[in-house]
């Protein structure tokens, strides 16, 4: 069984009994295992928030829950450029004094998950693990921002509604959200910082296929990146924070850009005298919702909090810092090594990355996908990655034969299609409601006959084409950047998030 180590001091009995085996002796506090880490999140995941396009609305009514809660101090205070309420939610009567704050930028909610998690565990009792309460209590005081950026988790973007980002706007304080972060910094005084965003799915673990799953930064706190005691303090905690990571995600841990910005958040709390941590959440595989990453959240916040309280992150030599690489820029969807293509009189074999854009449609989303890079790509790598030596590039057709309604496609029928070489089908009989609307069939809709596949490679072109061998078989097909093995069965083709055409 794997173990974390975890301070949490000598830890009392509860009425669960003592469920952490001790290890005071080693001055590294007690153990708390995977299967602990694990019950503790699936018995306090909040189930109301399970994708990553919540609303306000959804945040609000979960902060008045818990402001029935004798434990939690919930204020509002304050509300963003359109009126929507900001809350803190403070806990612990201790005197080392935290804040962090979530979703400054509108489209990062994946930490803003795992808050509400730790405000569901925090509120509980009698399960096992009061001790852990009980320390974080008696010895912090906790300041919990959740969704700084209300305006822009209403539309799923970065920046707040007058098209400022929130995160460049520490030194300014010109927006309201920005100026209110401020001023809660200032009150509270904060000893330490957590600055809790998403970063984008394409970076990876340099010289690694390896997506960077969760990144993490100690900012820098003036241009020449010195460190001090404050400085130091915040990589101690990520060097505790990564040795837990390792046995989650080995491997998939990366350093952010440390540059100084003097308009940033992080950079000016480490200025401010507040150890500062920076987590960005960003790729797994087969985890769209980031639902495993919001796990992982929920695990190192809580820990580096428990470590915190106990003082206990001095433990950690923080050369292990430097150790942890920076984030490279190499990862893609799809990557196609070797795949012939070109014109008929120039044939050109080639590299191929794809990327998927999304596109939000209220609490949904659909993709497009298009071609991101062409050439040399050995240093390029993709989540799905397709050796196509030998291969070539073949066009979709077109279902010769309208449909007269969507109803009469179902995903069998689509599949089928695809296998023989059909990429797209007309439907005739769409009412505008339909048009535009999203659907998951592995086949394109379309309304109108200007549709087309992918007939050449085009540099940020669309992803829309088969692979084949020599004898011209159909091997994969490419359908608005997703890679579907023709050979595999429907059950197991990729979660599609396509649009109506």
């Amino acid at each position: 069984m794997k173990l974390f180590l975890v301070s949490i001091g000598l830890l009392a009995a509860t009425t669960c009994g003592n469920p952490f085996s001790s290890n005071s002796s080693s001055g590294k506090g007690l153990q708390v295992d995977s299967s602990q880490w694990n019950e503790m999140h699936a018995k306090y995941k909040e189930k109301a928030l399970f994708h990553r396009r919540f609303k306000h609305q959804d945040i609000d009514s979960l902060v008045k829950v818990h402001q029935g809660n004798s434990l939690f101090a919930v204020s509002q205070i304050g509300k963003s450029v359109e009126g929507r309420a900001i809350y803190e939610l403070s806990y612990g009567k201790g005197d080392k004094k935290v804040m962090l704050w979530s979703q400054m930028h509108g489209d990062e909610p994946t930490a803003t998950m795992a808050l509400f998690d730790i405000f569901n565990f925090l509120s509980r009792k009698n399960d096992g693990f009061d001790s852990i309460r009980n320390i974080l209590q008696s010895n912090l005081e906790l300041h919990f921002i959740p969704m700084l950026n209300p305006d822009g988790a209403e539309r799923f973007m970065r920046r707040n509604a007058q098209s400022i980002d929130l995160n460049r706007d520490a030194r300014a304080g010109q927006t309201v959200e920005g100026a209110l972060l401020k001023a809660r910094a200032k009150a509270v005084n904060p000893r330490y910082g957590f600055n809790l965003h998403d970063q984008n799915i394409y970076y990876n673990v340099p010289d690694t296929k390896n997506p960077v799953t969760i990144s993490l930064l100690a900012p820098a706190f003036n241009q020449e990146r010195d460190i001090n005691d404050i400085r130091k303090g915040a990589m101690q905690i990520i060097v505790g924070m990564n040795t837990i990571l390792q046995q989650y995600i080995p491997d998939a841990v990366a350093k952010y850009d440390d540059t100084y910005t003097p308009r940033g958040f992080g950079d000016n709390f480490q200025s401010w005298d507040a150890s500062t941590v920076l987590i960005e959440s960003g790729g797994l595989k087969g985890d769209p919702e980031k639902q495993q990453i919001r796990k992982l959240n929920f695990i190192i916040i809580l820990n580096a909090l428990l470590e915190i309280a106990e003082g206990s992150y001095g433990q950690y030599d923080a050369k292990g810092y430097e150790d942890i690489p920076f984030n490279a820029s190499q990862m893609h969807d799809v990557m196609i090594r070797g795949l012939e293509f070109g014109s008929d009189s120039i044939s050109l074999v080639s590299d191929i990355a794809i990327r998927r854009g999304e596109t939000t449609v209220g609490r949904d989303y659909f993709i497009r996908g298009r071609v991101e890079d062409i050439g040399d790509l050995p240093e390029s790598y993709g989540y799905d990655e397709v050796e196509a030596k030998g291969m070539k590039l073949v066009v979709g057709k077109l279902a010769a034969t309208p449909v007269d309604s969507l109803k009469n496609i179902s995903k069998e029928m689509a599949y089928d299609l695809l296998k023989k070489g059909y990429m797209g089908i007309q439907v005739k009989g769409l009412t505008p409601a339909q048009v535009g609307s999203l659907h998951n069939l592995p086949i394109h809709i379309y309304n109108k006959l200007n549709f087309a596949t992918t007939s050449f490679i085009d540099l940020g072109g669309t992803a829309n084409f088969y692979i084949g061998d020599s004898a011209g078989n159909l091997k994969y097909a490419i359908l608005n950047g997703y890679l579907i093995d023709l050979s595999k069965p429907l059950a197991e083709l990729p979660a599609l998030k396509n649009r109506v055409q």
